[in-house]
């Protein structure tokens, strides 16, 4: 995800903080001091901070339930509206989607038992309602975030965890992709419902969770589609094969001239015998100009672990591929391992889109 960082590698998961959360602390904190001077304000940060930690314990409940299926969690990071578990792929067995759903929301339920039960908060109706009194107890209003976390994760709002659950259970009537519209469309309803609640009442947060929820539901529908499309379709019909590629002694200024005369956004690196080295993505290229300027050696700016599929694979494992390295580009090898081609996202988008357009 764009904007964010690592701050911290757990489980086999690096936890990264979008830059965004900073602003969320710094408000919180000039609010607070405003209000009660210093104590006050290091108070609010410390109780924003103690709910991220909640956040991120919820995530990781979802990555430890995921790895016993043989399903990586990459990254996890952190927003102002909550955190994001990047997993590399979803449970297709709807049980087992049900299990990595619920797993977070434990967490969450043992935390607060945890803390009533082993630390003395206290879980009233004023904590539920006003989390952000500093005259309730810190403990007891942590306590009540949990329980509060619990409860709205569990909306049946696609792609919270409460809609992947109801997602798994209408798979196990309709198919994955049909059941996914279903969730999508139930949880940009709700969706709506956010948003007009938040824009009556002026809670601005509500609004970002609106738009949040809607645009990972369309997001997460798209992709589901996308991957059953893909099923059908082979690696030679969506591969890109005509294509200018750089040499292992090339320079950044002789991909500057390759980007402006192509419209290539990406350039596969391969040594004399078309075996592949790695790739240069534009991203990359414009770094390197900026750090070490048109002389670099494109092999110190490239990425190297670029990911191959054969000639004969179907689409779906480039699909596969993509998700699980967050790579750009999907090299295409012949039987001897030379680069005869290449697929980004942005070719799978059009060659779904034609395929729709003509029903195939």
């Amino acid at each position: 995800m764009q904007w964010s960082f690592p701050i911290v590698r757990v489980a086999g998961s690096e936890i990264r903080v979008h830059v965004t959360f900073f602003l969320l602390l710094a408000w919180i904190g000039i609010v607070q001091f405003q209000e009660g001077g210093q104590k006050a304000a290091i108070e609010g940060i410390a109780f924003v901070i103690a709910i991220f930690a909640c956040v991120v314990l919820h995530e990781l409940g979802h990555a430890i339930a995921a790895r016993r299926y043989g399903i990586k969690t990459p990254r996890i990071t952190l927003l102002p509206i909550g955190g994001v578990a990047e997993l590399e792929r979803m449970p297709e067995n709807p049980l087992h989607e049900i299990v990595v759903a619920v797993a977070g929301p434990l967490v969450n339920v043992v935390i607060a038992a945890i803390l009533v039960y082993g630390f003395g908060a206290v879980l009233s109706a004023d904590a539920m309602q006003a989390i952000e009194n500093p005259a309730l107890s810190f403990l007891s209003r942590v306590a009540a975030v949990n329980v509060i976390l619990v409860l709205f994760n569990l909306i049946p709002a696609f792609p919270m965890d409460g809609g992947r659950v109801l997602r798994a259970l209408l798979s196990m009537r309709y198919n994955r992709t049909k059941a996914t519209d279903i969730a999508a469309n139930i949880g940009q309803g709700l969706a709506f419902v956010f948003g007009f609640l938040g824009l009556i009442s002026g809670n601005v947060l509500l609004v970002f969770v609106a738009i949040f929820v809607y645009l990972a539901a369309s997001g997460e529908s798209m992709a589901v589609s996308l991957q059953d499309a893909a099923k059908s379709v082979e690696v030679k019909d969506a591969m890109i094969t005509e294509f200018e590629t750089l040499g292992p002694n090339s320079t950044l200024d002789d991909a500057v001239e390759a980007l402006l005369r192509t419209t290539q956004h990406e350039f596969p690196v391969i040594d004399s015998s078309n075996n592949v080295r790695g790739v240069l993505t534009r991203e990359a290229l414009v770094s390197g100009l900026q750090h070490g300027g048109r002389a670099t050696p494109v092999i110190e700016v490239m990425a190297k672990d670029m990911p191959v599929v054969n000639i004969g694979d179907g689409l779906e494992e480039a699909l596969k591929r993509l998700q699980q390295s967050s790579a750009s580009v999907v090299g295409v090898v012949n039987g001897d391992g030379k680069l005869i081609g290449y697929i980004n996202r942005e070719n799978i988008g059009e060659l779904m889109m034609v395929r729709a357009a003509i029903g195939t």
